[in-house]
Formats: structure tokens, C-alpha cells, sequence
């Protein structure tokens, strides 16, 4: 299926791919479409990029946690509860379908996009936490643990959200955190989908290697530039994902 010209599209396609999801999430807009393009049937898109997603979100958030951006023992049960959900959430995709979530899920992502772009200085320096962790980890790592699985557009930008507005992070620790408990949920999809045999080794394995290189570099400006970097970016990519999946729920 895959020719060996291919292969630098698809390696480039991860890099950008990483890159961009290592900032703000959303890197499935990129690297889904091109899979399809590709003649793999949805399932079998779907398991391949989650292959090369978590290569990026593991090499986004091991940067990040040599940063010292992101503590790894605080994480821990976030951390675990968001593969449980995750595991649940794409189980689900067999017996319930997800569509009913395309009208209703652009507009938290609008909400999302408006409210960043209302408070300028949200996420510019740590706040005083609303929400106990342990009750954090709970809601936030079973519940968008269980919605990426299920469903996923706009998950990254849900999880900074979460951890700007109720934990207090600035908007460059939520990041960080985000890309930990993203790896943990694309770890556990991938695992149900190579169980399955939903997944392409080849160019997930190639998509991966762009991802490695596109993560590192997002998060090495994350760590360098900060919240302002990261805002217009996270505007954007909520703004796309909000989008495309309007576009989605109006063609069908």
C-alpha cells in the first residue's frame, strides 16, 4: 500500500504532527486525514495514528518532565486512571456510537477558544487551586480519559483547561501535564487497537519518528517562551478542531 516515496510525507506528516500537539493538542487534524488519504480503512487509520500519537505525547512529555515542568510522582494516579478510562472509552466505540458527540462537543470547544481569548492573562503565572487533587485525578483522568478513547478531538485543550482553571497552573505546567496524561490514554487505545489488528506498523513506526523530533522541538519552545507562545497556537488548534468537526456533523 505504502510506496517508498511515501515514507518522507509520512515522516513529515509526524513531525508537524508532534510538534503542534506538543504545544496545544490537535494533532490529529494533521495526521488523520493523510492516513486516509492513504486508502486505510477508518478503523485501521484510527489505530495507526494512535501508534505514532503516542510516540509524540511520550517524547513531548519526557522532555517536559526533564524540564522539570511536569513532577512524575504527582501525576501517578491521574496517570493510571486516565488509562482506565481510556481502555473503557474506546471499548465503548464497539457498542455505542460516538456521532452524537460532533454537534455537541464544537461548541465547548468554541466556549473554550472564547474564554482564552477574553482573559489575556489566563495561564500567565501559577493560581491558588479550586479543586483537590485527588478529586482531580478522579473526574478529569477517568472522564477525558474515557472521552479520548470514546471520541478525543479537543481532549489536550479540555485537559489544560481542567488544569489552568482548577488546579491553578500557568498555562506551560499545564501543558506539560497535559502531554503525560495524553500519552497515558493514547497508550491504552493503541493497546486495544493492536489487539484488534487496527493498526499499520510501517507508517506508524515512520509517523513515530517524526513525532520523537516534532515533540522535542515543541517542547523545548514551550519550556523557552511560555504561555505567550502557547496561547495563539491553542487558540488556533481549538478553533480547527472546533471546525472540523462543524464541518463533520453538517455533512452527515
Amino acid at each position: 500500500m505504502f510506496e517508498p516515496w511515501h515514507l518522507p510525507l509520512l515522516f513529515g506528516t509526524g513531525l508537524v504532527a508532534g510538534f503542534v500537539d506538543s504545544i496545544a493538542g490537535g494533532g490529529g487534524l494533521i495526521s488523520v486525514p493523510v492516513l486516509l488519504s492513504f486508502g486505510l480503512d477508518a478503523p485501521v487509520a484510527l489505530g495507526t495514528n494512535k501508534l505514532q500519537a503516542a510516540v509524540g505525547s511520550g517524547s513531548a512529555a519526557w522532555h517536559y518532565a526533564r524540564a522539570k515542568t511536569v513532577p512524575l510522582e504527582d501525576c501517578a494516579r491521574g496517570f493510571v486512571l486516565s488509562l482506565l478510562g481510556a481502555a473503557l472509552g474506546t471499548l465503548a466505540v464497539e457498542r455505542v456510537d460516538p456521532s452524537f458527540l460532533k454537534r455537541f462537543i464544537p461548541i465547548l470547544l468554541l466556549a473554550v477558544a472564547l474564554y482564552t481569548l477574553l482573559k489575556p492573562g489566563l495561564g500567565d503565572e501559577d493560581r491558588r487551586p479550586r479543586l483537590a487533587r485527588e478529586w482531580f485525578d478522579l473526574a478529569f483522568g477517568l472522564g477525558l480519559g474515557f472521552y479520548d478513547g470514546f471520541f478525543g478531538p479537543g481532549t489536550g485543550s479540555f485537559w489544560a483547561m481542567a488544569y489552568v482553571m482548577l488546579l491553578g497552573l500557568n498555562l506551560t505546567r499545564a501543558t506539560a501535564h497535559t502531554k503525560l496524561m495524553n500519552f497515558a490514554s493514547n497508550a491504552a487505545s493503541l493497546a486495544i487497537f493492536i489487539a484488534g489488528g487496527k493498526a499499520h506498523w510501517d507508517a506508524g513506526l515512520v509517523m513515530g519518528l517524526g513525532q520523537l523530533l516534532g515533540a522535542r522541538l515543541g517542547a523545548k519552545m514551550v519550556v523557552a517562551r511560555g504561555a505567550r507562545f502557547i496561547r495563539p497556537i491553542f487558540i488556533a488548534v481549538v478553533l480547527a478542531s472546533a471546525a472540523r468537526l462543524l464541518v463533520a456533523a453538517i455533512r452527515h
